[in-house]
């Protein structure tokens, strides 16, 4: 079909040395002239590619023409309204007054209330008693008659003012249509015989290549967008609280472990051997290997013992110690295990030890401690402020609101005299920052921390409050068994870095947020987020 309106513009064009209006064209297979919209598209792509090769050239001219709704349509071809209620009215005198109730089921609801008002205002129709008759012998159905002339034409006779009377009661609609004015191009030719566009090797071999035409490169055409990388929001959101916790003299902790020991995950943070929070519904162990290296011996004892029959003031869990469920591997199901890791470190130095600090002796000086000054002791025990942000694993329903793979912000504040009230403090100070104004406390139980407190922050699209992370003041039974002296206190606490990030970009599922649902173009437009 495409080469045939082809054939039919250039054999026109050598007939009459140009085309005036391409509505006057008749194409193949059709018997009237081509004055139509949809065939004015068809005769565009025909001219595009003849443009192309230089054989053509063409101008565009616009038109506006008018084309009926489908309420348009139906009363072109069953009356207007008015008419229609007209219709089924006794005259004035000759029949009972139909009231507007049996109207309805005549005409229907909407004509009946369109066409009454109509009708009264023509003065077709008047009230008799609890009823409606006609007045008038005949009418003139002049909106059908509008409709049925803009059908044929596109337009009508009565000007303009009718038309925009006609779009504002929604029975037509105005269209653009266009026609083309076509004359001869600089590469005419009667023959549609399309250009080369690539040289083969058939064409090479057999030496056609010499004859034939080629397809003049357009080095004007845009080529294909490139396409740059682009941070998730995970990220941007992470980057932002990473530069919080800069910006108030923390120290990042390294974190590249995924892989740690049941005992500095759960025993060296006081969680009992016992917890459910250690079975499998609730973590994931390793099968190969499946057990750890020993951890420092003297320490391991320390732990075991305030474990099994308690020390430095406690009870202890009273409960049977097993080496084999401290030595087992698993994915990490919180990054305070690194914390853990690096208190001990930092408890070496009070015990006099020489250990690798990981930039332990970096932050003292940026850190406000209440020891500072006349008084301090000296037990080699210097303030920290250490944070972290990665993965996290947990054998968890995935929901709206949960993963099994995750990403948490772990910080830790390690001070003498710290309280309670220092960490409450902090906690508002952090999510200021973080634009989370709006958030709530809770009194809550973990096995390391004493007070412990959830955090809740209000989630405008989910219109909830929605916990966002968890915190507390480690207890004792951790931190002495580590080396610390007893006036010293750590805040700990952990956030999730996906529920703060679905807050800030009205994320409703966290599933569409990380995992195979993720938009890649949503990636691509997120915002820079700004806390």
């Amino acid at each position: 079909m495409a080469e045939a309106i082809q054939q039919l513009v250039l054999d026109t064009l050598d007939k009459e040395g140009s085309i005036k209006d391409t509505r006057t064209l008749v194409l193949p297979g059709q018997t009237d002239a081509a004055a139509s919209h949809d065939s004015q598209i068809i005769i565009l792509g025909a001219l595009n590619s003849l443009s192309s090769r230089e054989m053509i050239s063409y101008t565009t001219q616009e038109t506006i023409s008018h084309v009926l709704t489908q309420e348009g349509a139906s009363i072109a071809l069953n009356g207007s309204h008015e008419a229609r209620v007209w219709a089924v009215l006794p005259a004035k005198g000759e029949g009972e007054p139909i009231p507007p109730k049996d109207l309805e089921k005549r005409v229907g609801a909407e004509t009946a209330k369109l066409g009454q008002a109509n009708a009264f205002k023509k003065k077709w129709i008047t009230k008799e008693g609890a009823g409606l008759v006609k007045i008038v012998s005949e009418i003139v159905d002049q909106t059908q008659l509008d409709m049925r002339e803009v059908d044929s034409t596109g337009t009508l006779k009565a000007g303009e003012k009718a038309l925009a009377e006609l779009r504002r009661r929604k029975l037509i609609a105005q269209r653009k249509g266009q026609w083309f004015t076509v004359s001869k191009g600089s590469n005419f030719s009667t023959s549609i015989e399309k250009p080369e566009t690539d040289l083969t090797v058939d064409m090479l071999t057999s030496g056609s290549w010499k004859t034939s035409t080629y397809k003049k490169y357009n080095f004007e055409a845009e080529g294909i967008p490139t396409n740059g990388g682009a941070l998730h929001p995970l990220m941007k959101v992470r980057e932002e609280i990473r530069n919080i916790f800069l910006e108030m003299g923390f120290a990042e902790m390294p974190t590249s472990s995924f892989v740690e020991s049941s005992f500095w995950c759960f025993d060296s943070m006081f969680v009992p051997q016992q917890h459910p929070a250690r079975e499998l519904q609730d973590t994931f162990y390793l099968s190969d290997p499946s057990t750890a290296l020993h951890p420092p011996e003297d320490y391991y004892k320390r732990v075991a013992k305030v474990h099994e029959h308690g020390d430095y003031g406690s009870k202890g869990y009273q409960a049977p110690w097993s080496d084999a469920e401290s030595h087992r591997l698993l994915l990490r199901t919180h990054t305070t295990a690194t914390s853990a890791h690096m208190l001990y470190k930092l408890a070496a130095k009070c015990r006099g030890e020489q250990v690798d600090d990981d930039g332990l002796g970096t932050h003292s000086g940026t850190t406000q401690t209440h020891a500072q000054g006349e008084g301090a002791k000296n037990d080699g025990f210097r303030p920290a402020k250490l944070f972290s942000i990665d993965r996290v694993f947990r054998n968890e329903s995935m929901d709206a609101t949960h993963l099994a793979e995750f990403h948490q912000v772990e910080g830790v504040v390690a001070d003498r005299g710290l309280t309670l009230a220092d960490l409450i403090g902090f906690m508002r100070v952090f999510f200021k920052k973080m634009g989370l104004e709006n958030i709530r406390f809770k009194p809550a139980y973990n096995p390391y921390t004493e007070p412990s407190l959830e955090i809740f922050a209000f989630h405008p699209l989910l219109k909830k409050w929605v916990e966002v992370g968890n915190s507390g003041m480690f207890r004792p039974e951790m931190l002495e068994p580590m080396g610390f002296p007893k006036d010293v206190h750590v805040h700990g606490w952990g956030i999730g870095l996906e529920r703060p990030t679905m807050i800030r970009y009205g994320i409703s599922n966290i599933r569409t947020l990380v995992g195979h649902k993720v938009s890649i173009e949503s990636v691509e437009k997120s915002a820079a987020v700004r806390f």
